[in-house]
């Protein structure tokens, strides 16, 4: 079933928003980066927008997702506050750790958005074990979990669906293949060119989808949420993308040529989905410059709030931080 044509049309215009909206607050951080404002390793998810957007638009506000350090995208798309978003990354108290956490620790249980991580590949047994209390405690819930290309071969990916498939658990597997782990292609790290093929070997469905397209995202992931929501175990989907920017900040993207990003670049989800829905009349061209200003109020508005927020101070440092006794 086509589910995408069933959209309303209002609804069909939120997704374009919302792709535009992550790409545009990608673009702010980005600025604030260089401007030395943002500290650490930023990883971006420009060019990606069309997963996080489609995905994200089949869920329930109460279903969980687990992300990974690319997270701005499923975070805005889960409908996270900007304001505390851009005041975490830039290392305040107003942000959802009180700046202790930064870009790759970003998480707000209340819409159901359980985390991120910066060691690859660790939220894929999170996301099992979500699955499981779903399961047992939670039942009518589904979990969606992130990851990208580089966390297929890990142990953790391997032992997670194992287990998943085992108990029937409710999880949407999403690997975000955007052919890169770092800069280690993924024709030289996997030995199948569909990764959708791995799934053979759990037992469950496998979906080769185009990561590019948002009618085929949500297509796939509406299946994927019916089925496993129906008891009838978890699924794999891979989507296939680009990240137009390099692996974080620093990366000066050598080992990628001009041809190959130009290439990509025709493919962009935004421009892609701005395309269609012209064609099917949804969207007109003087809405365009309407819609860009309101996310750019929006967007410069949660920014002043963040740069008006305090730093930690020193006397808090060995607050808000666990440990095992």
């Amino acid at each position: 079933m086509d589910f995408f044509k069933t959209l309303p049309l209002e609804k069909k215009l939120d997704l374009y928003s919302t792709m535009k909206k992550i790409r545009l607050f990608e673009q702010t951080v980005f600025q604030l980066t260089s401007q030395g404002l943002v500290h650490g390793s930023v990883h971006f998810y420009i060019g990606q927008e069309a997963i996080a957007a489609g995905i994200i638009a089949c869920l329930k506000k109460e279903d969980y997702i687990m992300s990974t350090h690319r997270c701005h995208g499923h975070m805005i798309a889960k409908g996270a506050d900007l304001k505390k978003m851009f005041a975490e990354i830039m290392g305040r108290v107003d942000g959802y750790c009180r700046g202790k956490g930064g870009t790759m620790h970003l998480l707000d249980p209340d819409i159901g958005m359980m985390g991120t991580n910066g060691i690859v590949g660790a939220g894929i047994p999170i996301a099992t074990g979500l699955g499981y209390a779903c399961s047992n405690f939670e039942k009518g819930k589904a979990v969606v979990c992130f990851f990208g290309d580089g966390a297929i071969n890990t142990g953790a990916f391997h032992e997670s669906l194992n287990i998943a498939s085992l108990w029937k658990l409710p999880v949407i597997y999403v690997c975000e293949n955007n052919l890169y782990a770092i800069s280690t292609s993924i024709g030289k790290a996997a030995s199948v060119s569909d990764l959708s093929r791995r799934a053979v070997a759990y037992g469950m469905p496998g979906y080769n989808t185009d990561g590019n397209s948002l009618p085929q995202v949500l297509n796939t992931a509406r299946r994927c949420i019916d089925s496993v929501k129906a008891g009838s175990g978890p699924c794999l989907m891979i989507c296939n993308t680009y990240r137009q920017l390099g692996h974080s900040i620093h990366d000066p993207r050598s080992y990628r040529t001009k041809e190959e990003e130009d290439k990509w670049l025709k493919k962009d989800p935004i421009a892609r989905y701005e395309t269609l829905l012209k064609k099917e009349g949804v969207l007109k061209e003087n809405q365009i410059p309407k819609i860009d200003e309101k996310l750019k109020e929006e967007i410069n508005d949660a920014l002043e709030f963040a740069k008006n927020c305090k730093k930690p101070a020193q006397k808090d440092l060995f607050e808000d931080v666990y440990k095992l006794c």
